[in-house]
């Protein structure tokens, strides 16, 4: 998949750069044919083609996404970096009985379940993927008509990010964070000087170190993955309507709290907020990131100048006294309470002008000789 991937951009590329020629899906869809013949890609006829042609429909998707503004370039895929996935549609795989068996298989597949599919659902789509750590995984794609919204309910609540505690909410309650990678930093750390020690190179030992330090990495996004899932499960179970700020975590993971930022996984924590909102008919809002809630006082609405982060408890000039975090919670839940009855995206307090977004493109080149496509450039001819 990576190999046709990375000769249907190469061709692509080269007929934009040399020719200004824009070479569709169809076009690749043909060549495929043609480099199945080929004496040095032959091997490409050992597999179904099923998972070569959705690896074309994704160079497409990539482009497709590139010419309207929402991506860059498409990049080659690397045969270390790269994840290992092969994507079977309807026609390249049989599920029967409980078995799943793959185009040009003679025998299903040894799989141990996580859990049963619906009853009466046929998967459309089986991903088969390898992670870092060597671990084989298949995924299907099916409707769910377990999946439906849940009962409407009154209760709303305000979530603040943080890192002594995960979130804190406006009801008061703080979620710990379970900090995953710092309890197995001794171990990654060990592991990491052990494949430092070994030489560069295509060396059975150096492998095993790698695979090492893949299996406690892949330990720790296990943990914190799921941690998260029973985490927001709960928060969408309980809540109409979930509030939180729109953090840019990127800008975040250039200072000293960047590992504890990175272990937090804000970002993995509202990507599962909002599907799990969709699903079950929840509202997700999001407040501007420049909205003070932490220096806002809840009781009376005056603004505290200046609010080190080292404060974790104030008290106003109107003497209520705030504990940061469940204020910072509170203040969240009534600005995202005034979008939901204003409309729109309601912006209070805000004193930073906002910045324009950059429209540079940075493109990894594409092979020696061919030199990098500006977006500039392609979208111009």
């Amino acid at each position: 998949m990576r190999k046709v991937y990375n000769l249907a951009l190469e061709v692509r590329t080269r007929a934009w750069l040399q020719r200004q020629e824009r070479v569709s899906y169809n076009d690749t869809s043909a060549m495929l044919s043609q480099w199945k013949k080929a004496e040095e890609l032959a091997f490409l006829s050992e597999v179904s083609s099923v998972p070569l042609q959705q690896a074309l429909r994704h160079l497409q998707a990539a482009f497709s996404n590139f010419f309207g503004g929402r991506a860059e370039y498409p990049r080659f895929k690397s045969k270390k970096r790269s994840r290992k996935a092969a994507e079977y549609t309807r026609s390249g795989f049989t599920f029967r009985g409980g078995k799943l068996t793959l185009a040009k298989m003679a025998d299903p597949l040894s799989v141990v379940w996580s859990r049963p599919l619906p009853e009466g659902v046929v998967p459309s789509t089986v991903t088969v993927s390898r992670d870092g750590a060597g671990r084989w995984f298949v995924s299907m794609l099916c409707e769910d008509a377990g999946v439906r919204p849940l009962p409407v309910t009154d209760a709303a609540v305000g979530i603040d990010a943080g890192l002594s505690s995960l979130v804190t909410l406006s009801t008061g309650e703080k979620v710990a964070n379970p900090r995953q990678e710092h309890r197995d930093r001794a171990r990654l750390a060990k592991a990491q000087r052990e494949l430092c020690r070994k030489a560069p190179g295509r060396g059975a030992n150096r492998e095993k170190a790698r695979r090492k330090v893949a299996r406690i990495y892949a330990r720790i996004a296990d943990r914190r993955r799921d941690y998260l899932h029973k985490l927001t499960t709960r928060l969408v179970r309980e809540n109409q309507t979930i509030v939180i700020e729109d953090l840019v975590v990127s800008n975040m993971m250039g200072g000293r709290l960047a590992r504890a930022i990175s272990d937090a996984a804000w970002a993995h924590m509202r990507f599962m907020l909002q599907y799990k909102a969709a699903w079950y008919g929840r509202e997700l809002v999001v407040v501007d990131r420049w909205f003070p809630s932490s220096r806002l006082c809840s009781a009376c609405g005056s603004i505290r100048a200046h609010l080190p982060l080292n404060v974790r408890e104030w008290t106003c000039g109107c003497g209520q006294v705030h504990d940061r975090d469940v204020n910072a919670a509170r203040n969240i839940l009534a600005a995202g309470l005034a979008v939901t009855v204003c409309g729109g995206s309601v912006r209070p307090h805000r004193s930073t002008p906002e910045r324009p977004r950059s429209v540079k493109q940075k493109v990894q080149p594409a092979r020696e000789g061919i030199r990098p496509v500006r977006a500039e450039e392609v979208k111009s001819k």
